[in-house]
């Protein structure tokens, strides 16, 4: 048996909004990275940036 999970409108407007930041976040690298339209691509990208501006601001790198 699975248990519902219930969000209230708030939390599923959040969620919306920081999804839909995703998804324009991982466009605008493909196209400057010369690969538009491959969605995989640009959150491979925009993922592994993110990672390493994260690791060079903490002196990683």
């Amino acid at each position: 048996m699975t248990a519902l999970l219930t969000w209230s409108r708030e939390v599923e407007g959040r969620l919306h909004g920081i999804m839909v930041d995703i998804h324009d976040h991982c466009l605008r690298t493909v196209e400057e990275y010369g690969v538009p339209g491959n969605d995989v691509a640009g959150a491979n990208m925009a993922g592994f940036i993110k990672v390493a501006d994260a690791m060079i601001d903490q002196g990683v790198l």
